[in-house]
């Protein structure tokens, strides 16, 4: 199920809800509010908006929607620029995607499958499920990238990935495994070991990774889905740059 769709469940019994607190509150009172509405989400802001008065913006993870000045009823959907037919939610929600950021060392790293390529000064952590058919494709892309260290987080949520997945943890040659099931379909041979997978699957799931592949690199900047060799190298080398940039501060 979506995220929108279990906010959508969560809420469908409180639309009628009435707050008892002066309908000029402030921000923080507002979201206190919608907060409680909110089990086991963080509310990761709320501010007025500029398109009409007593109409604000609620982010929760990725998702945006809006409230009243009461909190008493959620608006879900898009808001679109009459004149320009832009979808205003649309842009807020690729800013917001936009400016997503993960620490690259806060990752299991030392639970990956680490592919060192020429040098290996750039670096990208990547989760990525055996069965899904991007992150085949994204695969055959990173052939054509040199002098990086990629971080393979192995992260099997997709239905028969995880026997696979721990076959190719417990092969002799883990680089080679993943190589030949992802680019060549030879599947792994069958061996049992220990596995981290689940402290994987853990960690994608507290970074909100909703689908593979996801890109992390060196500057915490998030990419989510197949991108090709060209994007890859500019983002290598921005996240490169930002590193330098950093240094000389």
């Amino acid at each position: 199920m979506s995220a929108r769709s279990n906010l959508l469940k969560n809420f469908v019994t409180i639309l009628a809800v009435t707050f008892c607190f002066n309908v000029y509150a402030d921000e923080e009172t507002i979201k206190k509010n919608v907060q409680e509405h909110f089990a086991g989400h963080k509310i990761e802001s709320l501010k007025k908006t500029p398109y009409f008065n007593g109409l604000y913006e609620v982010v929760v993870g990725d998702e945006v929607f809006y409230t009243d000045e009461q909190a008493k009823y959620f608006f879900f959907g898009h808001l679109v620029d009459a004149k320009t037919r832009t979808s205003m939610t649309h842009e807020r929600i690729e800013q917001i995607k936009a400016a997503r950021r993960i620490p690259l060392d806060s990752l299991p790293l030392q639970s990956s499958i680490k592919i060192v390529k020429g040098n290996g000064k750039r670096h990208v952590a990547i989760f990525t499920d055996p069965n899904c058919p991007y992150c085949k494709r994204l695969e055959k892309e990173l052939q054509n990238i040199t002098n990086v260290t990629i971080y393979t987080l192995l992260y099997p949520v997709l239905n028969g990935s995880m026997e696979v997945s721990k076959k190719i943890w417990c092969s002799e040659n883990q680089i080679k495994a993943w190589d030949d099931f992802m680019l060549k379909g030879v599947a792994p041979a069958d061996k049992e070991c220990e596995t981290p997978l689940d402290v994987l699957v853990k960690a994608g799931r507290e970074n909100k990774v909703s689908g593979t592949p996801t890109l992390i690199f060196a500057d915490g900047t998030v990419v989510g889905g197949m991108i090709p060799s060209a994007t890859i190298e500019e983002k290598l080398s921005a996240a490169e740059s930002a590193k330098d940039t950093s240094k000389k501060k």
